[in-house]
């Protein structure tokens, strides 16, 4: 039987072959174009009667056809198709396909998955509608919508009993090769169609869409199809609710819910899951907890993420207690917390530095069988690491690989950055090597933390390796770490590296961005390059980088600095015109440049200001607005700001109260300065080395010395470390009291201590010297001075040119000038002065005019002093005439005649007996508001008795009560002994009364004189009775001033 239908399988073949041949051998019409066209015609046929074998593919092969076959001949072969298997005609399609070299036609393809699933063959459907879509989805081959519309056309050719998931199958392809926005054409041309798109398919485009974070499109689907096509069921509602929550839109979240209820469609714990879940990222705890309530009253019993998902929410917030309840919670319900849970609980205790916790949670999670992740591992890398336990974070990066974790890149990073806060830069290195080791590549923010620890130790060469190391490995350098070697190139005072580096920064394919503009104009700002920082400013506006409130402040600080207010003014303005609100700093900025500019007005303006746009003032801001007043003397507004910042509950620190007690010692207010340092003690504020320096210096001025030194005393004795600014005032102090000796040993004593003394200290131990008349030790000081590094101003000069003018070393003096200008130090007036008065002490007139013109031709002009000096030179040389000649100069000159210049004139001027020139002067004196001194008037007095002009001597004594001046023991026995000598004995007993009246005990000889007139004249008596007078005086006098 098997022979015979053997044989009979073998005929059939033959007939078949033979009948193609027969086919084949027909003659054609002899045009080529109609016998192709024919043959085309043919070709269909005669492979849909090979196809009917289930040899198919031997007989094609055995006949010329398979050299024949052609995309458009497979489509009409499939269409005129009369086999029942349609997995014969894929095998067909796929064969025939390699037979050509040529992909089939976008209908053949549409056709036959239509074609499978009318066989409920879904599968291979699917995988025929990949292909196609493989080979036909760019834009070059078709254009949109082809492949629907072609699978339309395959639909209505398949006839009416097609079946319409083959759209549906169409979508999941879609979906799965992730073209979402086809899936959704799809979607809505199976609509148009008239088709009733799937619920559970829309579900899936939706999800995928969300994923994919395509929310227009999401919404476009949901619009469309909901609820017009069919209403939301679990899935769908959830999905919403996910959508919601990624949108940070709690409240409409809320209402799927309710929705969901009141439209009969009960949530599913997933549903409940998923909001309880929303809620614990948006930190809405409380509502979490009671969502699970409801949960609970549903029925719906809570499971691991539902406690997950409040475990990781709590933890987050820092609420591990909570945590720990609700995991204690969970255990009693039976269920087992996962590596999830336990991962967030070690997170959370790593917020809240809870590490010996954190690793206990990890002991106990091993414990229970649950092996912890490599996330899990990197949270306790990044504890560990905040907590500068690095030796702890090596071990965990040795435990990950011996429990078979790679640490990635991340990990590493983690624990490079704490060897790099620990300034461990070896530590960070030798990790980077054993990083690579292990073929984890170090990202951009792994180098980027290594160069910020290298420039943070201010090694800034080593960086360049990094960066070729960098360039090596093809990892390109981001704008942080460009922004992070402008700030340290700046720092360290490099700012036109700086700049290289941003102008370099494009030429990189690294665009330069807000932050590396604001570092660098930080930095020129800060430097002084104020104009060259505005250039960047505008290149920055020119790139498309919007100005941030950082770029104001940097402007605003470094006019401020400048003392510009208001340059800075335009740039504040500028910045509120933007509508950038500046902070407490750009505030107390602004304050302190109008105080440093002597403006408080406008200081308490901007602080009012401030308090009006809302912007709390810090107790810096206060300490500024105290500083400014204190400076400008105004301590009652200084108290009351003080006031004011207590009143706001801010505690004044120790630069509040250091800022308000100089403000008191400058107004030589000694007692309310050392008050305020009382109450600093008393509110434990403990004043620094600066409080006590500005206290030793108040003290030091208002002549308190042994305080001081007690004062001084003190700073050891809290352990403070004097500083060159405490020396110097205890050198400065002993000087101007006299006590060299004293200011050298300090001296000697800062030397030891390793503080190199100031100019200011130099200064002050140069000057005693000078006036100890020990001008080598002088000069000594002044060479170590200049040997030390210190820039000698022209201070330093004079007090070593006034020291040997002093001394009549005229020669030195000069040598001195000299050296000054050889060292580029100007004289100034003080150092013309200090030679010309030297020169006219020593007779030296004509030296003295040299000098005095060669400082106007050096625009040096003379001052009161000089002239003074030169008027009493001329006066000493007995020249008056050319004395007078100066002074009338002067006066021309603008340059008012002090007290002094007119005594040294009314001198010379009595001296020669020219009384009417010298009371002119005398006059001249009062009518432009100088007094007279009591020399002056002496110098007159005299003049007029020497003279025998008694009356008039008398009355300038009366004009002399009457300006002010009270006359001494000078003045009294010069006008008594010239009484005398007229006779004028009850003048002369007058005249001494009133001297007693006025506290003066008379000299002897002044006494001797009037006893002696009145013996004369025969008034023994008189004269007893003065004597036993006077004696009782001086007892009086002894008594009231002991």
């Amino acid at each position: 039987m098997k022979k015979l239908l053997k044989k009979t399988h073998f005929i059939r073949q033959k007939c078949l072959l033979m009948h193609c041949k027969i086919l084949e051998t027909r003659p054609f019409c002899t045009h080529s174009s109609i016998e192709a066209t024919q043959e085309d015609h043919d070709i269909p046929e005669k492979l849909c009667n090979l196809l009917e074998d289930h040899n198919w593919e031997f007989l094609i092969d055995s006949s010329d056809l398979r050299h024949k076959l052609k995309p458009n001949l497979i489509h009409k072969t499939l269409l005129q198709n009369q086999v029942t298997d349609p997995k014969r005609l894929l095998n067909f399609f796929n064969w025939s396909e390699k037979q050509m070299g040529a992909s089939q036609t976008l209908d053949s393809f549409s056709f036959l998955a239509v074609t499978l699933c009318n066989s409920q063959l879904f599968g291979l459907a699917g995988g025929v509608l990949e292909r196609m879509i493989r080979a036909y989805s760019s834009p070059e081959k078709l254009g949109k919508g082809e492949i629907v519309k072609s699978i339309t056309n395959g639909f209505h050719q398949c006839g009416s009993d097609s079946n319409p998931v083959v759209f549906d199958v169409l979508i999941d392809v879609y979906v799965k090769m992730g073209m979402l926005e086809e899936a959704s054409n799809a979607l809505f041309s199976m609509k148009n169609m008239g088709f009733r798109p799937n619920l559970r398919r829309t579900n899936s485009i939706l999800n995928a869409l969300l994923k994919k974070d395509k929310m227009g499109l999401f919404w476009k689907v949901y619009n469309g199809l909901f609820p017009g096509e069919f209403s939301p069921d679990v899935y769908t509602y959830s999905t919403l609710l996910r959508a919601h929550l990624n949108s940070r839109e709690i409240e409409k979240a809320k209402e799927i819910l309710s929705e969901m209820e009141k439209k009969g469609c009960a949530p599913n714990a997933i549903t409940y899951n998923t909001l309880i879940m929303g809620l614990c990222k948006a930190g809405s705890l409380s509502e979490a907890f009671e969502l699970k309530k409801k949960m609970a009253q549903k029925g719906l019993i809570a499971d691991g993420f539902t406690y997950g998902a409040l475990v990781h929410g709590l933890c987050k917030e820092k609420r591990t207690e909570e945590a720990k309840r609700v995991i204690t919670e969970m255990l009693e319900n039976g269920l087992k917390p996962d590596c999830y849970i336990y991962s967030s609980l070690i997170d959370g205790l790593v917020r809240v530095e809870e590490i010996e916790e954190a690793f206990s949670v990890k002991d106990k999670m091993v414990a229970s069988g649950i092996q912890p992740s490599a996330i899990t591992y990197n949270m306790l890398i990044r504890g560990v690491c905040k907590k500068g336990m690095v030796k702890e974070a090596d071990k965990l990066l040795d435990e990950m690989v011996r429990m078979g974790y790679t640490p990635d890149s991340m990990a590493y990073t983690s624990v490079i950055e704490g060897h790099c806060k620990n300034q461990n830069l070896a530590g960070a290195f030798d990790l980077l090597a054993k990083m690579k080791q292990r073929r984890v590549k170090p990202s951009v923010v792994t180098y980027s933390i290594l160069i910020n620890g290298l420039c943070r130790s201010g090694d800034l060469q080593r960086c360049n390796g990094v960066l070729e190391e960098m360039s090596k490995e093809n990892v390109k350098p981001n704008a942080v770490i460009c922004a992070t070697l402008i700030t340290a190139h700046c720092k360290e005072g490099n700012v036109e590296l700086g700049c290289e580096i941003l102008d370099g920064m494009a030429g990189t394919g690294v665009p330069p961005d807000v932050f590396c503009y604001n570092t660098l104009i930080s930095g020129l700002c800060r430097a002084g390059k104020i104009d060259k920082a505005k250039s960047y400013y505008q290149k920055m506006i020119g790139e498309g980088l919007e100005p941030t409130a950082f770029t104001y402040g940097s402007f605003i600080h470094g006019h401020c600095k400048a003392g510009q207010m208001g340059d800075a003014l335009v740039f504040f303005n500028e910045m509120l015109d933007q509508g950038l609100l500046p902070n407490d700093v750009i505030y107390t900025t602004v304050i302190n440049g109008h105080c440093e500019a002597g403006n408080t007005e406008e200081a308490f303006s901007t602080f009012r200001a401030m308090l009006g746009r809302g912007v709390i003032p810090d107790v810096r801001a206060y300490t500024v607005l105290v500083n400014g007043l204190a400076k400008a003397g105004k301590m009652e507004e200084a108290l009351g700001v003080l006031f004011e910042m207590h009143s706001k509950d801010l505690t004044a620190d120790v630069f509040t109260y250091t800022a308000l007690i100089s403000g008191f010692c400058k107004m030589g207010e000694i007692a309310k300065a050392l008050l305020y340092l009382e109450e600093m003690l008393e509110k434990k504020i403990e004043p620094n080395i600066s409080t006590y320096n500005v206290v030793l210096n108040g003290l030091w001025k208002s002549g308190d010395i042994e305080r001081a030194k007690d004062m001084f005393r003190i700073i050891f004795a809290k352990g403070l470390t004097p500083t060159a600014v405490t020396y110097t005032i205890m050198i400065v102090g002993h000087c101007d009291s006299g006590d060299a000796k004293e200011a050298l040993r300090l001296y000697d004593e800062m030397i030891q201590h390793g503080i190199v003394p100031d100019s200011f200290a130099y200064n002050a131990l140069i000057d005693a010297h000078c006036k100890e008349g020990n001008m080598t030790k002088a000069l000594d000081l002044f060479k170590e001075m200049v040997e030390k590094g210190h820039s000698v101003a022209v201070l330093s000069f004079n007090t070593l040119i006034d020291g040997f003018c002093k001394m009549g070393k005229l020669q030195e003096a000069d040598r001195l000038m000299k050296g000054m200008v050889d060292n580029h130090v100007m004289p100034n007036h003080v150092t013309y002065t200090t030679m010309i008065d030297g020169h006219c002490k020593a007779g030296n007139i004509k030296q003295a005019h040299r000098l005095f013109g060669e400082m106007q031709e050096r625009e040096v002009f003379p001052n009161a002093i000089t002239y003074t000096s030169l008027i009493n030179g001329h006066c000493q040389e007995g020249d008056m005439g050319e004395a007078l000649r100066l002074f009338e100069e002067m006066v021309a000159r603008a340059i008012k005649p002090d007290e002094v210049t007119y005594g040294v004139l009314i001198h010379s001027l009595c001296k020669e007996g020219n009384l009417i020139e010298a009371f002119k002067l005398g006059n001249g004196a009062l009518d432009n508001g100088v007094s007279i001194s009591l020399a002056m008037y002496n110098e007159l007095i005299g003049a007029l008795c020497k003279k025998g002009d008694l009356g008039e001597a008398l009355k300038l004594l009366d004009e002399m009560r009457r300006q002010g001046t009270k006359a001494d023991n000078a003045t009294y026995s010069t006008l008594i002994h010239s009484s005398c000598e007229i006779g004028n004995l009850d003048g002369a007993t007058t005249l001494l009364q009133n001297m007693m009246d006025d506290g003066l005990a008379p000299s002897n000889e002044t006494l001797s004189a009037l006893i002696k007139a009145h013996e004369k004249v025969g008034n023994a008596h008189i004269a007893d009775d003065l004597r036993k007078q006077v004696r009782e005086e001086e007892v009086i006098l002894e008594a009231s001033n002991p």
